[in-house]
């Protein structure tokens, strides 16, 4: 018999940019459990933006956040086959 279902934890925001998006995109990024490294990578890559474009990183960010969001919402559709 399987426990119970182990309670969702909240995604903490990052402590350099107070944002949920930038950590849970740290998350994907991370690999073999090491975040500091890319948490490193992430605010090294920003700092970059900010030196090359003049913007601020985050809003760069957030600006390609918004960009890669799908603009209407696509819905399954079941074609044939059994049920």
């Amino acid at each position: 018999m399987r426990r119970r279902r182990a309670p969702e934890r909240p995604v903490l925001p990052d402590p350099v940019y107070g944002s949920k998006v930038l950590t849970k995109f740290i998350n994907a990024v991370m690999l073999d459990g090491k975040k500091s490294t890319a948490q490193k990578v992430m605010y090294g890559a920003l700092e970059r933006i900010e030196s090359k474009s003049g913007e601020k990183g985050i809003e760069v960010f957030n600006k390609a956040m918004e960009n890669i969001k799908p603009v209407m919402e696509v819905k399954r559709r079941r074609v044939g086959g059994a049920t």
